[in-house]
């Protein structure tokens, strides 16, 4: 177990106090490719602290603890009572706090900025072997009770390092994709500890079979580039079936020998064109090659090594269940983490339609569910119809929470696209619209500094709505505010 390192917003906000004296990751895993470069521009901070947390929020037994990462950007803060940004960290190890659109909010409102690593992913494992059983604390209901705990840790640091007692700072919840979902759970479970949350491509529908995420793939495609991929997917079955093998070789995939996990990583490759906002690295190429009579089949493969592997960073490992059974910690170990959680709690099975498909029909339900039993042992799947009863889906009946999507993203239709009472959502409508473009601007990986909208097909519409979105957000926080001082 690791040592809860010293809090270290004590030396940061005595500097800012000395100063105010003076006058002053479709694919499997959502964001673990948010940036595919280090640079110090894409990060605030990647100075990490460490925070002791309770294993087992539901045991009145259990009292083990674990070491879990969390970083602070304190740069804008308005002392002493500006606004805490709680921005989750999802799916993936946490790097530190990036530079996206939430650094201009942060500015906007002066406010402070505080990552919590989710559990089990990064630096923040309770556990070296990550056997099932050892997994049994991996769920989003334990990692809603970790950003609770630690939301009252810091604010009752910061009281302390501000010599204060009984005083709350204003927090805002802000997340992208599964970190959106567990952005609107987080205000709906626990409404006394946030102002309001923005959901961002937040997933809070559970999904037993996804169709639609393969139909809006076709639609954001087009019908020309549509036709060509699902010319593709035929030709790949015709090949598969003669010569497995050496069809996998054109894709650098030959260690995958579960058929159903070498369809699946091509269609993740075409999926993640319209999900990330580079429908054209895909398309192009491919109406191009239509057009000039060239092998379809090469063609696909060659999008695959140059962008998807290439740019894009994705790895064939992530995709072969004998990697995802390894149970021993390591770098690559997210992919087995978030197929847990997938294959508990919320499936997004993504799953060919019936008719009309671009995916290989050959990817369905059963081999979903022959994945989780393979890679977790039997009787593992997802209880989904009971996350939708606990969190309510996209019925859920919460409050000041903003939810977004692009237009272009599958995975919008597993968020809420409706407003209603107290819940604004705002579809962002453009070509290279994808998952948080609001928060990351286009395309959405590599990450672009402050989240620039410059690059999007309509920049005023991703403007729009991030006016409507602090438009929300100043509205909430001002009640927030006011109700402090009332009760005060």
């Amino acid at each position: 177990m690791r040592v809860l390192m010293v809090f270290s917003v004590g030396l940061l906000v005595m500097t800012l106090m000395m100063s105010v004296c003076k006058g002053l990751s479709t694919s499997r895993i959502f964001e673990r490719m948010q940036s595919t470069s280090s640079s110090s521009s894409n990060y605030l901070t990647k100075d990490e602290h460490w925070f002791n947390q309770t294993l087992d929020h539901f045991s009145p037994y259990d009292h083990r603890k674990f070491g879990q990462r969390y970083y602070e950007y304190l740069d804008q803060f308005r002392l002493p009572d500006g606004p805490i940004f709680l921005k989750i960290c999802g799916e993936s190890a946490c790097g530190g706090i990036s530079n996206d659109y939430l650094s201009v909010l942060a500015k906007k409102f002066g406010a402070a900025i505080v990552t919590l690593e989710h559990r089990y992913y990064g630096k923040s494992s309770p556990f070296k072997s990550l056997t099932t059983k050892n997994l049994q604390f991996l769920s989003s209901k334990q990692a809603l009770y970790d950003l609770a705990a630690f939301r009252q840790y810091y604010q009752e640091s910061l009281n302390l390092k501000l010599n204060r007692t009984n005083v709350e700072n204003p927090w805002f919840v802000f997340g992208v994709s599964y970190a959106g979902a567990l952005s609107a759970w987080f205000r709906l479970k626990f409404p006394h500890l946030t102002c309001g949350s923005l959901a961002s491509s937040g997933v809070v529908l559970a999904v037993y079979n996804f169709t639609e995420f393969d139909q809006q793939v076709g639609e954001s495609a087009g019908p020309e580039c549509k036709a060509v991929l699902q010319e593709v997917t035929q030709l790949v079955e015709q090949k598969l079936a003669s010569n497995g093998r050496a069809l996998k070789s054109i894709f650098g995939a030959t260690e995958l020998k579960i058929d159903g996990d070498f369809l699946y990583f091509l269609a993740d490759a075409g999926a993640i064109a319209f999900q990330y906002g580079n429908p054209d690295k895909l398309c192009t190429p491919m109406i191009e090659a239509k057009k000039a009579g060239a092998d379809l089949v090469n063609a696909y493969a060659n999008y695959i090594k140059e962008y998807y592997v290439g740019s894009f960073g994705a790895e064939v490992q992530t995709y072969n269940q004998e990697i995802l059974k390894q149970t021993t910690l390591s770098d690559s170990s997210g992919d087995r983490l978030w197929w847990f959680q997938v294959c508990t709690e919320v499936a997004y099975f993504q799953v060919a339609p019936a008719n009309d498909s671009i995916r290989s029909s050959k990817v369905n339900t059963r081999y979903h569910l022959d994945l989780c039993k393979n890679v977790f042992g039997e009787g593992v799947y997802p209880l989904v119809d009971a996350t939708n009863l606990y969190y309510g889906g996209t019925d859920i009946a919460g409050s000041k929470i903003v939810f977004t999507n692009g237009s272009q993203d599958p995975w919008r239709h597993a968020s809420k696209q409706v407003s209603s009472a107290n819940m604004p959502s705002y579809l962002i409508t453009c070509n290279n619209c994808g998952h948080g473009t609001d928060m990351r601007g286009c395309p959405q990986s590599p990450l672009v500094p402050e989240g620039s909208s410059k690059n999007c097909s309509s920049p005023d519409a991703v403007n729009k709505v991030r006016q409507q979105m602090i438009e929300q957000i100043d509205l909430w926080l001002s009640q927030c505010i006011a109700v402090s001082t009332y009760s005060g």
